[in-house]
């Protein structure tokens, strides 16, 4: 019974959202993307909180039948928290806002709030704020729409050159994202918190591999991924490529829900540039070694996004502006 009302409430938090974001007409696009960002953030939350929480209770019965009767020293019992000791809202909650997808019992504390760290972590939140709209209302939007007529025409030689000319504005936004995210909001929250872990990411930018990059561009996903669905698929029985194929599947699922839904249009380019990752680390890690694999990665990154990009605007435009032929 408890598993199944885990089930339920889980896809509560998936579909309630999602069905308001299509089915509410004044909902924006980024207003969508923000709420079903959290909702889905909160999902792994409570998907990592109900594992490890039933871990725990499986130790907890094992121990007991093997040594009853054993108790912890009253020093140890005062510095950590033991199941099922944290079972309270105050964990729960900090665990909720706490920049991490993995629940522990007993996170890494920082011993103080640092106000000069916690004060220019937000001063960059804000400028890099007001950087990425500037950079997308006037150097990413007009590149767009002067795209969608060679689209409209067929026209390949245009299109082609559309896509490069939008490859550096929306390259170079998507590394300020990546350090107003992972590094100045991530660290900010941690701050406030005084949450100890602060790796949110490792040198991604080295990459050799497509694997390399995936496993170190989001490591609060990574970590989630890692311990709650590719080892679980592992010691159920799956080989290392069925359960890598797995967690592709599941990230393409939500790269598409948080793309599909906000514009109300299913055209499963986002998910199908998630699972074309798969035969991609593999051609990359067969024939570019080193420098070259490292060169691979980041044409990846600089083309593949903006073919995205166009592809889903491009839908948009025809499907909410472009009048039917005839009209």
């Amino acid at each position: 019974m408890g598993l199944l009302l885990h089930v339920v409430n889980l896809a509560t938090i998936l579909c309630f959202p999602a069905a308001v974001a299509l089915l509410v007409e004044s909902i924006t696009p980024v207003g969508s993307v923000f709420a079903l960002a959290s909702y889905s953030i909160i999902f792994l939350k409570l998907f990592s909180y109900r594992d490890v929480n039933l871990w725990c209770r499986q130790r907890r019965v094992k121990a007991k039948a093997v040594s009853a009767g054993k108790k912890v020293s009253g020093a140890a019992a005062q510095q950590t928290v033991s199941y099922p000791d944290n079972l309270n809202y105050r964990d729960l909650y900090y665990f909720i806002f706490a920049p991490t997808l993995c629940y522990e019992l007993n996170f890494p504390r920082s011993p103080r709030i640092r106000k000069r760290f916690l004060l220019r972590r937000v001063l960059e939140m804000l400028f890099f704020t007001q950087l990425q709209v500037g950079l997308i209302q006037q150097w990413m939007v007009p590149t767009i729409q002067n795209s969608m007529k060679p689209f409209k025409d067929m026209d390949y030689s245009r299109i082609i050159e559309r896509l490069l000319k939008l490859a550096v504005p929306n390259h170079l936004i998507w590394l300020i994202f990546f350090y107003w995210l992972f590094h100045s909001c991530l660290n900010a929250v941690a701050e406030l918190m005084q949450f100890g872990d602060r790796e949110f990411y490792r040198d991604w930018w080295n990459a050799e591999s497509v694997t390399y990059f995936w496993q170190n561009w989001n490591i609060p996903v990574h970590k989630w991924c890692s311990r709650h669905f590719y080892k679980p698929l592992l010691r159920l029985g799956s080989n290392r490529w069925l359960a890598r194929t797995g967690v592709f599947l599941a990230s393409a699922f939500f790269h598409e829900y948080l793309v599909s839904i906000p514009l109300r249009m299913f055209r499963l380019w986002a998910f199908t540039a998630m699972m074309a990752q798969i035969p991609l680390a593999w051609i990359v890690g067969r024939f570019f070694q080193g420098n070259y694999g490292n060169a691979a990665v980041w044409v990846t990154l600089i083309i593949g996004q903006p073919v995205a990009v166009l592809m889903y605007v491009h839908d948009y435009y025809v499907l909410n502006y472009d009048p039917p032929a005839g009209a």
